[in-house]
Formats: C-alpha cells, sequence, structure tokens
C-alpha cells in the first residue's frame, strides 16, 4: 500500500503571528517556521500502519517554498520513505482553490491508495482542503477522523460532533483528514535524521505537474479588507459600595452574559 501524507510549513504557533496589511497574507518571517503538529499527526497515523504491514510505502508530499525543505524533511526523519515538495513563485498567496489543485496534481504523480491530511492547518484554518483534494482525485473523502482504522481495500474511522459520534468508512483509493484526537507523533531520533539526508526528496514545478495557473482567473477567493486587531480595553471595574451584587447583576444583563 502506499500512503500519500500531506504537511505544511507554518509559522511556530508559540511565536506571534501576523498579517501584511497590504495584502493579507501572512508573515511569514515573523517567528520560527515549523512543520504543522496536525500534519504529523497525520504522519504518525501512516507510519504506525507501515510498522504493522510490511511493504507499505509512505511518501510526504508538500506545497512550499525552497526555504521550507527543512520542514519537509523532518517528515523524513521521522520514517517517510521519500518526499515530494512543489515550489514555484507563481504559487506565492495561492489560495485553497489552487492549492487544492496542486496538491492534487503532486498526490496524481506520485500515485496513492490513500491520502492523510490533518483536518485544518493552524495557520489558515480553512478545514475545506481534504474535501477539495478528493474532488479533484474522484476518490472518496472521510474527514475530521478522531479514531481510523486502515485495512486492505477500506479505511474507516469515528467522526465526532456536537450532537454525538459517527462511524464513517470509504473504499480505498480515498483522502482522509484527522484531528488532533490522534495521538502525538514520534520524535525524530539520530538514526532517522541520518537516514533522511540519503532518502529521495523531489523538487517539482508547477510545470513539472502540469498544472496552469492563469494569473488573471486566480486567486479564486478575493480578500475584501483586513486590519490590525484593535487593542484590549481596560474592561469595567466595579467597587464594591454595598451594592457590588446589584451593579454585577445589571453588567452581566446588559452585555446578554445572564
Amino acid at each position: 500500500m502506499k500512503i500519500v501524507v500531506l504537511v505544511k510549513e507554518v509559522p511556530d504557533t508559540y511565536g506571534d503571528r501576523t498579517l501584511n496589511l497590504e495584502t493579507g497574507l501572512a508573515e511569514r518571517d515573523s517567528s520560527e517556521r515549523v512543520l504543522d503538529e496536525i500534519g504529523e499527526r497525520a504522519l504518525e497515523v501512516a507510519l504506525s500502519y507501515a510498522d504493522a504491514h510490511a511493504g507499505t510505502e509512505v511518501v510526504v508530499v508538500s506545497m512550499a517554498p525552497e526555504a521550507a525543505q527543512a520542514s519537509v524533511r523532518k517528515g523524513l526523519a521521522m520514517g517517510a520513505a521519500s518526499a515530494v515538495q512543489v515550489v514555484d513563485e507563481a504559487l506565492a498567496g495561492a489560495d485553497l482553490g489552487v492549492t487544492a489543485k496542486v496538491l492534487a496534481a503532486a498526490v496524481q504523480r506520485v500515485g496513492f491508495d490513500l491520502v492523510i491530511t490533518g483536518n485544518l492547518s493552524t495557520d489558515g484554518s480553512g478545514g475545506v482542503l481534504p474535501a477539495m483534494i478528493a474532488e479533484h482525485l474522484g476518490v472518496p473523502q472521510a474527514t475530521a477522523l478522531s479514531a481510523v482504522t486502515i485495512a486492505d481495500d477500506t479505511v474507516s474511522g469515528t467522526r465526532a460532533s456536537d450532537a454525538g459520534t459517527a462511524q464513517v468508512s470509504a473504499a480505498l483509493p480515498a483522502v482522509i483528514s484527522i484531528t488532533e484526537a490522534l495521538p502525538d507523533a514520534r520524535f525524530p531520533n539520530f538514526k532517522g535524521i541520518m537516514a533522511a539526508k540519503k532518502k529521495p526528496l523531489e523538487v517539482v514545478s508547477l510545470a513539472e505537474l502540469g498544472v496552469d495557473i492563469d494569473p488573471a482567473a486566480a486567486p479564486q477567493t478575493i480578500l475584501t479588507a483586513v486590519a490590525a486587531k484593535p487593542p484590549r480595553g481596560a474592561g469595567v471595574k466595579i467597587t464594591d459600595e454595598g451594592d457590588a451584587g446589584e451593579k454585577l447583576a445589571a453588567y452581566l444583563i446588559e452585555n446578554r452574559l445572564a
């Protein structure tokens, strides 16, 4: 079985994250850039299956600038057999529609039985990319899974919602996305880090993928406005003069908090 795992380099969630107020794009150099944790968890799902099933090939695929190659290689150090990184200047600021089209083309180039990705990234938090990629590939999807079981010809899992849980399944080939309910990813060990240097990492362009991004047609979504987050207000201070309870109750009612 060949499992393709989609990963993404993002600004560190523990650092400062800012937007360029002119372009609306994330300032990716404003903090350290790391492999998204949800992508690492998706890779852990694939690697855990590969550990128990000989002959399973795990391939990491990412659409990222050339500078992100260290993050992609982390996936190799964790245990993936190979990686494909789509690098092209035309993809700077690509929206979800363009991203889905490009990643689907990269997955088709690699070949797959199963595609695993996180349910949403920590930077864009769109949450629709797995479904869009499945549509491009013409395969079923099972998204936002909190538990996953992979069999020879099917994949199944649990999807949680406000109303309860649902058991879902799909025939392979398929696309699934997982949530943070899945186990933490393994840490690359020294042996894995050294082995990653010799593992194949193919860098491809849009032309090599056969994908044409028409500047006149992209992006497919339009940002209408962007503004800095307003500073936090000082709040309301209640001084107890024997009627603090009444003042607090009045505040809660006025702000529809009671």
